[in-house]
């Protein structure tokens, strides 16, 4: 009875909010130094999302940027977007699209959080909360 009452709260959860934030997490950094941010970003819908943009109170700028390697030789490349596929997802991790959180107003350290809005082109706007830490800690999506 607990599993069907949950999967209901999941399923309505799911089609208020169709774009979700799994797992966002960062480094820690000092103070006007410039920090990276990793997520995944998943579309539940049935309509293709762009993420176009990014704010933190916690940065006096943030960046979509993309890696790549070619000839052994990592790049590094701002974006100004990101697709999110209709029923899929577009991740964000170490060696791949990341988020440039600039001039960080204060030193982050483990166990911290850094909140972070993320808007997309349809106007849609999901509030994130990224784990200060090594690696994607929390396995809790946060949902909006």
């Amino acid at each position: 009875m607990k599993s069907l009452i949950f999967a209901a709260a999941a399923a309505a959860v799911t089609a208020a909010a169709p774009l979700e934030a799994v797992q966002p997490w960062s480094r820690p950094a000092t103070a006007g130094s410039t920090a990276a941010g990793y997520v995944t970003l998943v579309n539940h819908g049935s309509t293709a999302q762009t993420l176009t943009g990014v704010a933190s109170p916690l940065a006096e700028s943030v960046e979509i940027h993309s890696s790549s390697m070619a000839g052994g030789v990592m790049s590094m490349k701002k974006e100004d977007r990101v697709p999110v596929p209709a029923g899929g997802k577009a991740v964000f991790g170490p060696g791949g699209y990341h988020l440039m959180l600039i001039g960080l107003t204060k030193t982050t350290k483990a166990g911290d959080q850094v909140p972070a809005t993320l808007t997309f082109a349809s106007g849609a706007k999901v509030k994130a909360s990224f784990a200060v830490g090594m690696g994607a800690a929390n396995p809790a999506p946060t949902h909006h």
